[in-house]
Parts: C-alpha cells; sequence; structure tokens
C-alpha cells in the first residue's frame, strides 16, 4: 500500500527567518494511487504577528478570523502525526513550503521533515512535461485539465492541496521527458536512414577509353590558361 501526502501552507509572508508565520496547513492523502477523503485542515494563530494586506490579498485570510484559531504548538503535533512517514509532496516545497514549515517545527523542538521524505513537484514536471510557459501549479493544472473554480476568488492551503494532488497523480502517469541528447541521436539516425537523392545512380564499372583521357587532358589545358 503507497501512501503519500500532498501539502501547501498560507502564510503571513515569505521571510520565515524575518518572524513571518504559517497561518494555515492543508495536506491531502493518496493511497494506492487514488485521492482519499482523509485530509488535514487547520487555520493558525500567528502569535501576534501581522498580515500585511499583500498577504491577505493573496488568501484572504486576516488576523481577526484567526484570533480564536489554536497556535503552531498545537496544531504542529498533530500534523506531523498525519503525515508520518509517508513521501509529501509540495509544490516548490524545497525552496518554500519545507524550509518554512521546518522552521515552524524547530521553534517548537519537534522532528522536522527530513529531506528523504520531501518530494517537489515542480522539479518533477520539469523533468517530465515539455510545454507549459510556466511550471506554476496553476499552469500545470490547465496543462492537465485540472479545474481552477475553487480557487477563483482566493488561494487556500487545503484547496491548493487538492490541486496539487490531481497535478502530482497526473505527472506520476507522466513518461519522463527525454534527455536532449536522446532527442539528438534519434533524429541524426532517422536523417541517416533516410533515401538520399541520387543513391541508385548507376555507376559505370569498365575503363575510361584512351581517347576520353585525351579529350579531358586537353579541356583541362583549356580551363588552366
Amino acid at each position: 500500500m503507497k501512501r503519500v501526502i500532498c501539502f501547501d501552507i498560507e502564510t503571513t509572508g515569505f521571510e520565515y527567518l524575518r518572524g513571518d508565520r504559517c497561518i494555515e496547513i492543508g495536506a491531502v492523502e493518496i493511497l494506492d494511487g487514488k485521492i482519499t477523503d482523509n485530509s488535514f485542515h487547520e487555520y493558525v494563530n500567528p502569535d501576534g504577528k501581522i498580515i500585511p494586506p499583500d498577504s491577505y490579498m493573496v488568501h484572504k485570510i486576516s488576523n481577526a478570523f484567526l484570533e480564536d484559531k489554536p497556535k503552531m504548538a498545537d496544531v504542529a503535533p498533530r500534523f506531523l502525526e498525519f503525515i508520518g512517514d509517508s513521501p509529501i509532496v509540495a509544490h516548490n516545497g524545497i525552496d518554500f513550503d519545507f524550509p518554512f514549515i521546518n522552521h515552524e517545527l524547530s521553534m517548537l523542538n519537534l522532528r522536522q521533515i527530513p529531506r528523504e521524505q520531501q518530494l517537489d513537484s515542480i522539479v518533477i514536471a520539469r523533468n517530465r512535461v515539455f510545454g507549459p510557459k510556466s511550471y506554476s501549479l496553476d499552469a500545470l493544472a490547465k496543462w492537465y485539465g485540472i479545474s481552477l473554480t475553487a480557487r477563483a476568488d482566493a488561494h487556500g492551503a487545503l484547496i491548493d492541496a487538492e490541486i496539487l494532488a490531481k497535478v502530482y497523480l497526473e505527472l506520476e502517469n507522466t513518461a519522463p521527458a527525454p534527455d536532449v541528447s536522446e532527442i539528438i541521436e534519434k533524429q541524426h539516425a532517422a536523417m541517416l536512414a533516410h533515401p538520399k537523392v541520387g543513391a541508385g545512380f548507376p555507376y559505370r564499372k569498365f575503363d575510361v577509353k584512351p581517347e576520353e583521357l585525351a579529350h579531358h587532358d586537353e579541356f583541362m589545358k583549356h580551363i588552366k590558361k
């Protein structure tokens, strides 16, 4: 039984080392290639960190809304229990989601998500899909015909995790993109195999007559002059 978790977070900003906090966690379970009803979703009180207007415009989560929500100290242990030791997928996770959530976990002296457990769907996509102008989650969802109507008004961790799960399953069913050297080699082989113009021209198999050589030599003398 293969279990994979797709997750996403919403935050007050991008700089966790400067005090930005996680304010929403969403995670979806994939079991044997199918999305299940087993999911994890929590809003998180940022413990006094103010959500700036530009971040609010992305996820539409306000400090007033989060005032009565649990803090990360209450949410994190349950999140870790939910993911267990299953592989965890996040979009652009290596650069953002994983270091951000691991920073939150480290502040609570809880175990962090190890690198060998982390999967980044943007890395997978770049190695499997040729065509999209962008490898954002939106672009990949559109590429595979996955509806984005659920996030029309704002981003949400659980909504994005569900979209990610659908994209990840499509990526898993997509053969790895061929290496450029393989493409060049195939094109070169096809070129060599293509019939050449004049390849069947009947070359003569008899010696040149002496008078023909004499005419040729005389012609060459005129050219050299």
